[in-house]
């Protein structure tokens, strides 16, 4: 058992490496109505990150993005309940009570209006936090928003991923393959939480300043639905990312990074 774990270790620090994760973010837990998150920062100061993955996934995904928004702040990226290394919470939380419960954690760490950035299913996370949550959100980023009216089933959503994925980095697949993994056995109770979902609801209702943000070569977001999310939202801006997909933030980091911070700048 012990050089099960050490191989499986090994192999983990092998998927980090690839995915240009640094080794030295500091590692906590929170804790909220028996659902707990793991949360791991980088940087320092002024303005606060708070990086919310999507389904399947978990915050190594976010490393190298972390480490770009790290240089200009404190950049915080989480492990939903059941997600990376988080514990399977008793019953699959609603997108509305992850997002109540990564609330309580920008209360409990006293994190001042952080720029909230969702990728994917994350998105639908970070927009019920600043609807729900108005006085706890900064700015709002939206990358790659799920999930779009016309295709709110399994199977288009799953088709559509594979056909994003198709001619996708070694990077984005080692990486996705490790987190799909780690999800584990409730990973169709969390796809119905997340398809079950009406974003365009918590949409109208965020007040913070909003960047959408997509790949443009994105099979799961359509630009139609991109297009309606940054309507619906009253004061949103979308930009697209030439040459990425929807996987965008994990591919290469940089360019979204780039653009984040620009637009944050622009005020």
């Amino acid at each position: 058992m012990g050089a099960l774990e050490d191989a499986a270790e090994a192999a983990d620090d092998v998927i980090d490496e690839l995915a240009g994760a640094p080794e030295d973010g500091r590692i906590s837990r929170f804790t909220w109505q028996g659902a707990t998150l793991v949360a791991e920062e980088r940087g320092a100061g002024e303005p606060v990150f708070l990086l919310v993955h999507g389904i399947g996934m978990g915050r190594r995904v976010f490393a190298d993005v972390a480490v770009h928004l790290a240089e200009r702040g404190r950049a915080i990226a989480i492990d939903q309940p059941g997600y990376g290394e988080a514990p399977e919470p008793p019953r699959t939380p609603s997108i509305e009570r992850v997002a109540d419960l990564v609330a309580a954690f920008i209360r409990d760490r006293r994190l001042e209006r952080p720029v909230l950035i969702g990728h994917s299913m994350g998105t639908q996370v970070v927009a019920e936090i600043a609807a729900r949550h108005p006085d706890l959100a900064g700015p709002v980023v939206l990358v790659a928003p799920t999930v779009d009216s016309e295709a709110r089933r399994a199977v288009p959503q799953l088709l559509r991923l594979g056909r994003d994925l198709l001619g996708e980095s070694l990077k984005v697949l080692v990486l996705g393959a490790r987190e799909y993994l780690r999800a584990g056995p409730n990973l169709r109770r969390k796809m119905k939480a997340m398809l079950s979902h009406r974003p365009e609801e918590a949409y109208e209702r965020i007040r913070s300043r909003t960047l959408v943000v997509r790949g443009a070569n994105d099979v799961v977001c359509p630009p139609v639905w991109v297009r309606r999310v940054a309507e619906l939202v009253p004061d949103a801006t979308s930009i697209e990312i030439p040459g990425h997909g929807h996987e965008t933030m994990i591919r290469d980091g940089a360019p979204a990074a780039e653009r984040i911070l620009a637009w944050l700048d622009r005020g």
